[in-house]
C-alpha cells in the first residue's frame, strides 16, 4: 500500500521561506546566528523572543504561532523585528528594564526597533500589528531568567553595528554598479562579461565557460600587460584590473582574447613575425566583432575598414613592408608587445586541462557557431565563419597544395595526330591506315614553367631536396618535358631547360653570394623562349629583397620562415 504524501503546510513553508530571508540579510545575519532555528510553536501572539540560560551565558529562542496564515513578507517583519530587539540589548534589564512587567518600556523599545525597521525596508508589518510589537500589547521578550537580575551574557550590539555597517557597503556598491557573488566576493565588470557570454551569446558561450579570467594587477605590471593578454595553452586571459574600461568595453576585450587562442592565431605565425602577425590578427578580429556588434571597442585598438573582409595572411602580406610605422602600434598588451603570449607569464599559475587543447578549442567554436544559427541569435561574419569552419578541417599539406597548383597553372602538352607516323596498332589492321599519336618539340617547350632558385649561403640542403623532388614528381605527372631553371644569389645565372628527371640529381648550385633574386624573374619573363604564360615557382629562405612578379607564380619557403614583403601568389611552406 503507498504511503500518502504528507499535507503541505502553507504556515511554516512561508515563516521558513522569510527565516532564511531574514538570515541572509546583511543587517540582521550576525544577530540571526545567535537564535536557535525556529519556529517553535506556541499559541498566543505571532511570535516572542524567549530568553533562557543563565545572566552570563543566555540563550535566544523565537516562538511563532504555529498555524498562523500569513505571508512570507509578514513574517520577515516579524523575525526581524525580534532580531532588532537583540540588537539593541532590550532583553537586558540594566538597559531597558523589566520589559515584561512595564507596559511603557516595552512600548518604547517596539518604537525604536519599527523606527529602525523602516529604514531597513524588511519586510511588511501585519496590519493588525502596526505601531506594535510582534506580540501587539504584551511584551515581545519574555523567559525565566528575566527575573533573576544582572548583566545578561554578552553585548550584541556590535554584532547589529557590524551588520549595518554592511548592509551600507553593499548599498554603496549596487549604486557604484558592483555586484558580489554568494561567497561575498565582489563580481567585476569582467565576470559580468564573460557571464554574459556563457548566459547570452551562444557563438562564444562554449569557449567563455572554459577560460579562467586572472586578475592581478602586480602580475600586470611586472608583464607588461596595459589591458589584457591571453595564454591559449593554459586557457587563462590576464585582465588589468586598473584598466579604466567599462563593461561592453571589457565584453570587447574578452571575445577578442578568447577568439585569438581558439583561432589557434599563436601557433598559424608559421615563422612570420610574431608581432607583426599578432597586429594582423587583431585588426581582423576587431573587425568581426565591430560588425557583431559585440560590446564596444576601446580607444585605441587597431580597425580599419579598408582591411574588412581578409585574412589574417592577407592582411600580414599587405602590412608587412612597413615594420617601423607598424612597431608604433599597440595591442591589448601593449606597444611593442603581443597580446598572445607563447609561454607562461613568471609568477603565474599553472592549470591543467583533461581534453585536448586544440580539440577542445575545435568543439567549442564549431558548436558554438551550430547553436548560434540554429537560435538565430544574430550576424557572423564570413570571414569568422570561414575561419571556424577551417580549423574543424585538417590543413592540406604543403606537397599537396603545390600539387594543386600545378594542376591549375602548368598545361600538360596535347599529343597530335599524324598519318606520317603509323600507330601502335596498325599491325593489327594492316588494311586500315590508322594515324599515329606524338608531342611536338615545339608543342613540348611551351608547356612547361619556370624555377627561379635561391643559391645563397643561408639555404638548407633539406629545403631544396624536397621542394625540387616534389616539383619533379608533379611536372612528371603532366608530361612535362624540361623546366627552365635560373640559379640566383647576387646575379642570375641561368642553366636553360633542365629535364625534370635531372632536376634533383644532376643540378649544380653555382652561386654562394647574396640573394638578389629580382634580375632572375626579370630574366624568366624576357628571354624569348620562355613561354609568355609560362609560371614561375621561387624557392628561398626569405632572406630575399622584395619581389615584383608580373605573370602566374608561387613560393616555396621553409615552414618557419616569412617573406618580407606581401607575396600576391601563393606560399608553400615545406615542412
Amino acid at each position: 500500500m503507498a504511503r500518502r504524501k504528507p499535507k503541505a503546510n502553507p504556515a511554516k513553508a512561508a515563516r521558513e521561506q522569510a527565516w532564511a530571508t531574514v538570515k541572509a540579510h546583511p543587517a540582521l545575519a550576525r544577530l540571526a546566528s545567535h537564535v536557535y532555528q525556529p519556529p517553535t510553536g506556541d499559541s498566543g501572539p505571532w511570535a516572542r523572543l524567549i530568553v533562557g540560560g543563565s545572566p552570563s551565558g543566555a540563550w535566544f529562542q523565537i516562538h511563532v504561532h504555529p498555524t498562523r496564515l500569513a505571508a512570507p513578507e509578514e513574517w520577515e517583519w516579524v523575525f526581524a523585528h525580534l532580531l532588532l530587539h537583540l540588537g539593541l540589548n532590550h532583553y537586558d534589564p540594566a538597559t531597558t528594564g523589566h520589559l515584561a512587567r512595564d507596559a511603557g518600556h516595552a512600548q518604547a523599545a517596539c518604537e525604536e526597533v519599527n523606527t529602525l525597521l523602516t529604514a531597513l525596508r524588511v519586510g511588511r508589518a501585519p496590519a493588525e500589528l502596526a505601531g506594535l510589537g510582534t506580540a501587539g500589547p504584551d511584551a515581545d521578550i519574555v523567559g525565566p531568567i528575566l527575573d533573576r537580575g544582572g548583566r545578561y551574557g554578552r553585548v550584541h550590539s556590535n554584532d547589529l553595528a557590524i551588520g549595518l555597517a554592511n548592509a551600507v557597503s553593499r548599498v554603496v556598491k549596487q549604486a557604484a554598479g558592483v555586484q558580489e557573488d554568494q561567497s561575498g566576493k565582489v563580481k567585476q565588470a569582467w565576470d559580468h562579461a564573460m557571464r554574459w557570454f556563457v548566459s547570452s551569446y551562444p557563438l562564444l558561450g562554449g569557449l567563455a565557460a572554459g577560460f579562467t579570467i586572472v586578475a592581478d594587477a602586480d602580475l600586470c605590471r611586472r608583464s607588461d600587460i596595459s589591458i589584457a593578454a591571453v595564454d591559449p595553452m593554459l586557457a587563462e586571459i590576464y585582465v588589468n584590473p586598473l584598466a579604466p574600461l567599462n563593461g561592453p568595453e571589457w565584453r570587447f576585450v574578452l571575445a577578442h582574447e578568447m577568439l585569438h587562442a581558439a583561432l589557434r592565431h599563436g601557433a598559424r605565425a608559421m615563422g612570420r613575425e610574431p608581432y607583426l602577425w599578432n597586429i594582423a590578427a587583431d585588426y581582423v578580429i576587431n573587425g568581426w566583432l565591430v560588425e557583431m556588434d559585440v560590446g564596444q571597442l576601446p580607444d585605441g585598438c587597431l580597425h580599419d575598414l579598408e582591411l574588412k573582409g581578409l585574412s589574417v595572411e592577407a592582411v600580414y602580406d599587405r602590412i608587412a613592408n612597413d615594420l617601423r610605422r607598424l612597431r608604433k602600434l599597440a595591442t591589448l598588451r601593449g606597444q611593442g608587445l603581443g597580446d598572445i603570449l607563447g609561454e607562461p607569464l613568471p609568477g603565474a599559475g599553472e592549470a591543467s586541462r583533461g581534453v585536448d587543447l586544440d580539440e577542445f578549442y575545435r568543439r567549442a567554436l564549431t558548436s558554438g557557431l551550430a547553436y548560434h544559427d540554429g537560435v538565430g541569435r544574430g550576424l557572423v561574419p564570413a570571414g569568422l565563419r570561414e575561419a571556424i569552419q577551417v580549423i574543424d578541417q585538417p590543413p592540406l599539406a604543403w606537397d599537396v597544395a603545390l600539387a594543386r597548383w600545378f594542376e591549375d597553372h602548368v598545361r600538360s602538352p596535347e599529343p597530335v595526330r599524324s598519318y606520317g607516323r603509323p600507330a601502335r596498332r596498325q599491325a593489327s589492321t594492316p588494311g586500315i591506315p590508322r594515324p599515329g599519336r606524338y608531342c611536338p618539340e615545339t608543342l613540348a617547350l611551351t608547356c612547361t614553367f619556370g624555377v627561379v632558385l635561391d643559391t645563397s649561403g643561408s639555404m638548407s640542403g633539406n629545403l631544396l631536396g624536397k621542394a625540387l623532388g616534389a616539383i619533379a614528381a608533379y611536372a612528371r605527372a603532366k608530361d612535362v618535358r624540361a623546366a627552365r631553371l635560373v640559379y640566383c644569389d647576387a646575379a642570375p645565372h641561368d642553366a636553360g631547360y633542365v629535364p625534370v628527371e635531372l632536376i634533383v640529381d644532376k643540378v649544380t648550385v653555382t652561386g654562394r653570394g647574396g640573394t638578389v633574386l629580382q634580375p632572375a624573374i626579370r630574366f624568366l619573363e624576357r628571354v624569348p623562349d620562355f613561354p609568355a604564360d609560362g609560371p614561375i615557382l621561387i624557392i628561398t629562405d626569405g632572406w630575399c629583397d622584395n619581389l615584383t612578379v608580373t605573370r602566374d607564380h608561387a613560393y616555396l619557403i621553409p615552414a618557419n620562415r616569412g617573406l618580407p614583403f606581401p607575396p600576391h601568389g601563393p606560399v608553400f611552406r615545406v615542412v
